[in-house]
């Protein structure tokens, strides 16, 4: 039974916990190894580690920093395979799912190659006479990135780490504990690229070690993402400690679909966006659903894969109870994903199949709740009006989409959604990693959004410098004025 090691300082290293966590492959259902609850020392470890290698990392030039970016980036290309395999075995995403959690990872290591343009501030001379302002921004110093199972590359290594670096903090990584491995891969990466001992640092640990990181004086800042129960507590106790936060969580993503909307594509969207990453991402929807049936379960690596299976045992079942409870208040389960054909040696995989209910009523908790598994809800609207303002009535507002052909309705749904991500005709309206990921509602708590700008002003502080420079008869001057020269 492999034991994996947590990365501190540059080094893996042996954690002398005695509470370790099972790994699966999700798609057989066999243990492959376990990862350690870090102890709260070995968390401390890591904590000063990272700020041990703050100050040189800080002074290290912003062109130098992401010089060592562009060969993290390198490295990415480099081990796409590997990485992909991995993040197939860890978490049960089928090849091309996986290849692109990967490729997000590498396109968040762009967006930190732009650290030195991107961390820019601004300046006036003569803001008032004789007076020049400048704004920098600056590093704070030691962050902690909170990573869920669900993205093993792209969160830790596309959204948290690369521009956290790049602006030259460093950064104490608490790794899914039941899908650590693709992290724990890219951090050896990132050590082969050069980056500093102790500037990057990946443990895996319980909830009582992670409160150690939401108290500890030296941590600045905390970036997480998971659920909305955990998030706004993660949020509140970490503003109880000063501490900046953005806490990206759960979602009901919905889809208006017009009559007008051209349906063949419009239902490949839909199958899509609610059935890709097993569901894991959670795009429910209400659209025509035919050829539903033709989504494939099987293991996640082979690459005629269509629907790979749920990452872990305990949401597998989570996601069984929560079709029971969809069919016990009353929705019409049109397909059902329980015990789908899978091939023969999968039989114990933790597979769910695309699974469909119509006629979803505000009532139903299977409509406004995340289930976060293949399933699909259908909810019935007479027109645009009602299905704008059944959207909109939903707590969460990640993203929420519109199938149509009309040019009016597509603009009027952008402009009074509530959805911070907005498709039109995209099913998974997330942009480039040059644009902020923009949850709204109870789908964030923060003031920035990890990704574009505003993740280098998450990671950064301003800092204001006046200066003036006297002139030799002001120079003989014994006094000054009250607001010396800046009115």
């Amino acid at each position: 039974m492999e034991k994996l090691r947590y990365f501190v300082n540059g080094e893996f290293k042996e954690s002398k916990t005695d509470v370790w966590y099972d790994l699966h492959n999700p798609s057989t259902g066999e243990i492959t190894g376990q990862a350690p609850c870090c102890t709260n020392d070995e968390v401390l470890e890591a904590i000063a580690a990272a700020k041990a290698a703050y100050p040189a990392w800080r002074n290290t030039a912003a062109r130098k920093r992401t010089q060592i970016l562009y060969k993290v980036r390198e490295l990415l290309i480099e081990h796409m395979d590997e990485l992909t395999q991995l993040v197939c075995e860890e978490n049960g995403k089928t090849w091309s799912e996986a290849a692109g959690d990967v490729g997000k990872a590498q396109e968040g290591t762009e967006l930190a190659t732009q650290a030195p343009s991107l961390m820019m501030g601004e300046s006036l001379m003569d803001a008032s006479t004789g007076f020049d302002t400048v704004k920098y921004r600056e590093p704070l110093g030691v962050f902690a990135g909170i990573v869920p199972v669900n993205f093993p590359a792209m969160i830790p290594f596309g959204w948290m780490a690369p521009v956290c670096v790049a602006c030259g903090n460093t950064m104490v990584l608490k790794a899914a504990s039941l899908t650590p491995r693709t992290a724990m891969r890219i951090a050896e990466l990132y050590k082969e690229a050069g980056i500093p001992d102790g500037v990057i640092n990946v443990v895996t640990c319980s909830r009582n070690e992670i409160n150690t990181i939401l108290e500890h004086p030296d941590v600045k800042g905390i970036t997480f993402v998971g659920s909305t129960p955990v998030g706004l507590k993660i949020y509140e106790k970490a503003a109880a400690n000063g501490k900046r936060c953005q806490a990206l969580c759960q979602a009901k993503n919905h889809a208006l679909v017009l009559e007008d909307c051209a349906l063949e594509r419009t239902v490949a969207g839909v199958i899509n966006s609610a059935f890709g990453c097993g569901g894991q991402r959670c795009m429910a929807l209400a659209a025509c659903v035919v050829q539903v049936k033709s989504v494939n379960c099987g293991p996640a690596w082979d690459k005629n894969t269509r629907l790979g299976p749920i990452t872990y045992e305990k949401h597998y079942h989570e996601v069984l109870a929560d079709i029971q409870k969809g069919i016990d208040e009353g929705a019409e389960l049109v397909v059902d994903g329980r015990n789908p054909e899978v091939p023969a040696g999968y039989e114990n995989g933790y597979f769910v199949g695309a699974t469909v209910f119509d006629k979803v009523t505000p009532e139903m908790t299977i409509g406004d709740e995340e289930v976060f598994g293949p399933v699909l809800c259908i909810k019935r609207v007479k027109d645009f009006d009602e299905g704008l303002a059944l959207m909109n009535s939903n707590p969460y507002a990640n993203g929420s989409v519109i199938y149509t052909q009309s040019g009016y309705y597509a603009r009027q749904f952008a402009r009074y959604t509530d959805g911070g991500q907005v498709g039109i005709n995209v099913g998974i309206p997330v942009p480039v990693g040059f644009v902020p990921f923009s949850g709204h509602k109870q789908s964030f708590f923060g003031d920035l959004h990890c990704l574009g700008k505003d993740a280098y002003r998450f990671f950064t502080e301003s800092k204001s410098v006046t200066q003036h420079w006297f002139d030799e008869e002001e120079k003989k001057a014994k006094e000054v004025d009250t607001w010396d020269g800046l009115l």
